[in-house]
């Protein structure tokens, strides 16, 4: 997919506050500090599109962009762990959930992993969340520009086994790099491929 327009449209303290639900959404959420602003503009080939910071937590709102000015994609607060009170971490989960759940033309959630970790528990546990909720998600593993090729397979198949402990199967499984531009591209035509199956399926996210 070619990105060809890519623009700020707001900022929501509230799922109800969004763009009207009229095109394709695809969201993006991990644990603070995970590289998500960095690849959000590495896939839109843009430098300053998603504000980045070397503070964890810095996105506390919803943060919508049109994309090509046919699909949204949103940038969701981390999870986990911020320099926040207790009663404002509250309130982001509540954010985040209450928008995946209600959020009526979000199509895909891509929960971001960085790879240089063992499986973490709060990321099983909010990967187990969206299957219990029905949520259709990818998971999108960061930063494999900081790890040698062989210990960064080594820690995906670790989450690959941890996930079929209890899963039938697995979801779509993307490795990136922010600084490399790496996996940005396989993200990117599955968000064009499914946005053609909705075209052609005539898909009204209104009806």
């Amino acid at each position: 997919m070619q990105i060809k327009t890519a623009e700020f449209v707001k900022s929501s303290q509230k799922w109800q506050e969004c763009p009207e639900p009229t095109l394709p959404e695809y969201a993006f959420i991990g644990r603070s500090n995970v590289g998500k602003s960095s690849l959000i503009n590495a896939m839109m080939g843009r430098k300053d599109l998603a504000k980045t910071s070397q503070t964890p937590g810095k996105t506390q709102l919803i943060n919508h962009f049109l994309v090509n000015e046919n699909w949204y994609l949103t940038d969701l607060p981390g999870y986990g762990y911020a320099k926040v009170s207790k009663s404002l971490r509250k309130d982001f989960e509540k954010l985040i959930t209450n928008y995946i759940l209600n959020r009526k033309n979000l199509v895909n959630l891509f929960v971001l992993i960085d790879i240089r970790h063992n499986p973490q528990k709060i990321d099983m546990e909010f990967i187990e969340w969206c299957g219990e909720s029905g949520i259709p998600f990818s998971i999108v593993f960061t930063k494999l520009d900081k790890m040698k090729p062989n210990a960064a397979k080594d820690n995906v198949e670790k989450y690959k086994a941890e996930l079929l402990k209890t899963w039938d199967g697995l979801p779509e499984i993307y490795i990136t790099s922010a600084e490399k531009k790496e996996g940005t591209e396989e993200i990117l035509g599955f968000i064009g491929k499914t946005n053609a199956f909705l075209i052609n399926n005539k898909v009204d996210f209104n009806g």
